[in-house]
Parts: structure tokens; C-alpha cells; sequence
């Protein structure tokens, strides 16, 4: 048998540059393999498949150790999903009445494949200012929505904040520990997530609706009352965007759970629609 022949097309030109107007051809007994296009299109696959996911984390507000868990966050997910970020902490000082600089941009969320909002501004009421947040994702700009952000924005008069969660909450019940149960296991977020759930003590969000194009995910029981449940993890679709929520996260000891990093981890990549079914990334976007 004879060793297979590399050709090539010997027309070329050397310029400034070197411009190549050829094909590398293997040519063995009666078949030719096309190589050069079939190498080019793996290349550009590959290229595209590995491109890390862009996320900008918007975080800070009273009441919570947003110096830590934007590292908790940023760090435990990226550690698992091919994530680059770009965080924002601003307003702790002014609590819940800080308005975050990025939204005074028209086209606040440009150059993000994925926001996560961790941030706790329940005193902001501007109608104009919170559909002007919001409206970034209606028009197609997936959202992570953690504990706080569920109550930021609660008291204005427009709903539209609420319909991008999928749930409306106003307040929340004492710091405790409280029973999660997973109500959808065959949800690929929800796929790992235990059965039932016992973290840290957290804050039982009391979600009043769940607004039409919320799936809830698991339930938190109220303790001694655990005919009350309310939603604490579900998925929504708000406009073109997809969006994942959960009430659960007001301590860095529940945030640094490997559960709930995993949790979050499934529910970014879902909307990213980088989740298979399976509760897998897909190809290019993991790294366990």
C-alpha cells in the first residue's frame, strides 16, 4: 500500500501578508479527502463552542455581605461553567435606596450574554427607572434573580419588575432553618438537587404570585406550618428571556453550599440555554 500524497495548489501571492489560494488534498487509491474546509469548519465549531459566557454581576444594598458573596458567586460558578464576569457592587452605604450607575445607560445590558442581580434596592419606586431595568430583558436578555433582588424595586407601582422575576414578594419571615423540596426533579435545573433540603438558616421569602410564565421548581415549608410552601426556585420566561430565580442565599454559608453553587450554576446555563436535559453543560461550557 502506498503512503497517502499531500498536494497542494501552488498559486499563491506574498504581499504584505501571505494569501493562500489552495486546498490540501490526501489522495489514497481511489478517494480524495477534502481537508482544508473540513479542518476550517471544525476550527470555527470549536471556536464558537468554547467562547466563555459574558455575565455582569450587579450587586450590593443593605443587609447582606455582598463583599464576600460577589467573590462566593463569581468564583463558585466560574469554577464550574465557562464564565467570565464583570461585576458591579455599589451601594451599601445607601441601602435600599441606592439606584445602581449602569442602569442610567440607554442600552445598559449591551456587550452581557447573562445578568445576575444580587442586589437589595427595595426602596426605589421610579416607574421610568425600573422599566427601563427590566425592558433590557424583555428584550431578550436572560436573568439570574438572587434572594434580595426578589424584594428590590417592591414598593414602585409597575409590575414589570415582578413579571421578570415570576414571583411577587414583599416580605420575608424570620432567619431560620426551613425544609427546600424539590418539586420538579426531572427539570434539568433541578437535576443533582436533592430531594429535600437542609441548609443553613436563610430567609423564607412568603411569594404572594407566581405570575403566568413562572414554573416553580422546589417549595420552602414553613416551620411548624408546612401545609404553607411558597415558591423558593423556579425558572420563568419574561418577554425573549429566559430567567432563573431562587429567594434562598441571605448567608455566605448558604451561598458557599457546593448544592447551592451547583443550583445556581444549572439555573445560569439554562438560561443561557447552554443546559442540556440532562442537567449537563453543553459542549464547551462546563468544566467538571
Amino acid at each position: 500500500m502506498k503512503n497517502p500524497s499531500i498536494q497542494t495548489n501552488p498559486s499563491c501571492s506574498v504581499g504584505s501578508g501571505f494569501e493562500f489560494r489552495h486546498s490540501f488534498v490526501i489522495r489514497h487509491s481511489n478517494f480524495v479527502i477534502l481537508l482544508a474546509p473540513l479542518l476550517l469548519l471544525l476550527t470555527l465549531s470549536v471556536s464558537r463552542a468554547a467562547e466563555p459566557l459574558r455575565a455582569l454581576l450587579i450587586t450590593g444594598g443593605c443587609c447582606h455581605d455582598y463583599e464576600a458573596q460577589k467573590k462566593i458567586l463569581s468564583e463558585g460558578i466560574s469554577a464550574r461553567a465557562n464564565v467570565t464576569w464583570t461585576i458591579l457592587h455599589e451601594g451599601d452605604r445607601d441601602g435600599k435606596d441606592h439606584q445602581f450607575s449602569i442602569y442610567e445607560k440607554p442600552n445598559w445590558a449591551k456587550g452581557f450574554d447573562v445578568i445576575v442581580h444580587n442586589e437589595c434596592s427595595g426602596k426605589v419606586t421610579n416607574v421610568t427607572w425600573v422599566e427601563h431595568i427590566a425592558k433590557a430583558h424583555f428584550d431578550g436578555v436572560p436573568a439570574v434573580v438572587i434572594h434580595c433582588s426578589i424584594h428590590s424595586y417592591r414598593e414602585s407601582k409597575t409590575d414589570e419588575w415582578r413579571k421578570l422575576l415570576g414571583v411577587s414578594s414583599f416580605r420575608h419571615q424570620a432567619k431560620r432553618e426551613f425544609e427546600v423540596v424539590n418539586i420538579k426533579p426531572g427539570h434539568p435545573v433541578m437535576k443533582g438537587f436533592p430531594a429535600t433540603w437542609h441548609h443553613d438558616p436563610d430567609e423564607l421569602y412568603e411569594i404572594v404570585k407566581v405570575w403566568p410564565d413562572c414554573i416553580p421548581l422546589a417549595e420552602s415549608l414553613t416551620p411548624k406550618k408546612e401545609n404553607e410552601k411558597h415558591p423558593s426556585i423556579w425558572v420563568n420566561t419574561y418577554g425573549k428571556a429566559r430567567v432563573f430565580g431562587t429567594t434562598l442565599g441571605h448567608g455566605n454559608e448558604t451561598m458557599q453550599r457546593p448544592e447551592y453553587l451547583d443550583l445556581v450554576t444549572r439555573g445560569l446555563l439554562w438560561a443561557c440555554d447552554k443546559l442540556d436535559e440532562d442537567g449537563k453543560a453543553k459542549a464547551g461550557y462546563g468544566k467538571q
